[in-house]
């Protein structure tokens, strides 16, 4: 293994965290609501969308430490977060609390969204770009594949509350703090922000790449030609639409939905308990599996054909659970399309959003992208994990999957009239491809 690939994993890590976080509460869902007794618009307000809130700020604000303290203290800094996270809600005594708690670690999964994808395409050669940062999207879907898995064996196996589910997740990420600490910082951002070319081109070099110095020369040319770091001015516009409607459609697929309310989706489909929560496990058996094969192809075939894989086999599998849920079919036809539904989203939307949103926006300015691709993604997570309760108290469950499958339509759309094609490319000739030419880019 060379040292970029270590360093993508070891960073990737935050991934884990990431989706070991999102999933854990499932198991929690209506263990804490019948606790504190709650209705469900507050337990989906205050327990089941507290993280993503969180995640919102964390999103919306991290290209700061970012871009002010560099991408390695900012992963520090999420190691921390999660940590006080994990072991806060675990012994959270009221709703409250526990919200708050929740919420500080869904800004540490927000700013990783942002740091993680931002610190390994920086570092990545532009021919393994794809698969090295599509290995934080691995780690965020094994990490969902253990928390379910946590969540069934510590609950229908061992006979463990809701507290134990929660508070183990303080293990892996005292794990990765302790990983992180000895991280190089991104060259990219040495250049750009620390105005320190010689210690990037050192770092490049330990890293294995045998031409650093022609890449320290391509990043200051394109600090030269690019115009100031405000991401909302004209040249910026058609990767800011991307990001936006990528990171949008993400959500609007429903795959939040999924991971956070698998267990109750199930039971609507006529599954008992345990049924339901070892079903989760399958769910996060079937994301890390296709997950592998969307890193195989993803540079190899493109990350605009996976889309068009993924966004095919939404339209199929939403479209069958919605019809099996108006024809009361439930039951394994609705366990057998959820799984084909997840198998679909790991290929394509999975696979790629990470990848993608990473690469479109100038060095200048990347952070800040993210910081809106990511932002868009967790502001539609958080509104849909907030209603879901109440919309389905409120509403047929085939009502909901067939908005889900009309959202997935516009999506194949979407790439089919507007999305690039940015595999193989340096991000510094994506830069010069996507951003449009400014009088102020040549001054």
């Amino acid at each position: 293994m060379n040292k970029i690939t270590f360093w993508a994993i070891t960073v990737a890590v935050a991934g884990f965290l990431f989706g070991f976080d999102t999933a854990v509460i499932s198991g929690a869902d209506k263990p804490i609501q019948t606790l504190w007794n709650m209705s469900p618009l507050f337990h989906g307000l205050f327990i089941m969308s507290a993280a993503l809130w969180g995640t919102v700020l964390g999103a919306l604000g991290g290209n700061y430490p970012c871009d002010k303290y560099g991408r390695k203290p900012t992963l520090v800094a999420i190691g921390i977060l999660y940590l006080v996270s994990a072991l806060g809600s675990a012994l959270a005594t009221d709703p409250y609390t526990f919200a708050l708690l929740r919420f500080i670690g869904g800004i540490g999964v927000g700013i990783s969204s942002i740091a993680v994808p931002a610190y390994i395409s920086e570092i990545a050669p532009a021919s393994h770009r794809g698969r090295l940062v599509a290995i934080y999207q691995f780690q965020i879907v094994f990490g969902i594949l253990v928390a379910f898995l946590s969540n069934f064996v510590l609950s229908a196996l061992l006979d463990f509350d809701w507290r134990m589910m929660l508070g183990i997740e303080a293990v892996p990420a005292l794990a990765y703090l302790l990983l992180i600490l000895k991280a190089p910082e991104s060259p990219r951002w040495l250049i750009l922000h620390g105005n320190n070319s010689a210690k990037a081109q050192q770092i490049l070099t330990s890293l294995g790449e045998t031409q650093s110095g022609r890449i320290v020369n391509e990043i200051m040319t394109e600090n030269q030609h690019i115009r100031p770091g405000r991401l909302f001015s004209s040249a910026y516009r058609f990767p800011i639409m991307l990001a936006f409607l990528l990171a949008a459609f993400n959500q609007l697929s429903g795959i939040n939905f999924i991971i956070y309310y698998a267990p109750r989706v199930f039971e609507l489909a006529g599954l008992d308990t345990s049924a339901s929560l070892l079903s989760g496990t399958g769910i996060g058996l079937i994301n890390l599996l296709f997950t592998f094969v969307g890193i195989y192809l993803i540079d190899r075939v493109g990350r605009k054909t996976l889309m068009y894989i993924g966004s095919i086999g939404y339209i199929i599998s939403l479209a069958v659970v919605t019809w099996a849920f108006y024809t009361a079919q439930g039951g394994m036809v609705v366990v057998f399309f959820v799984f084909t539904f997840i198998a679909s989203h790991a290929v394509g939307q999975g696979a790629v959003i990470w990848v993608f949103i990473a690469e479109i926006f100038p060095n200048k300015v990347r952070s800040k992208g993210q910081s809106l691709g990511s932002g868009t993604h967790w502001v539609f997570a958080a509104l849909i994990t907030l209603f879901m309760p109440y919309f389905l108290s409120e509403y047929a469950a085939s009502t909901v999957f067939a908005f889900f499958t009309f959202m997935m339509v516009l999506q194949l759309i979407f790439v089919f009239l507007l999305m690039p094609e940015t595999k193989g490319k340096s991000l510094e000739a994506l830069s010069a491809i996507l951003t449009k030419p400014t009088k102020e880019s040549h001054q």
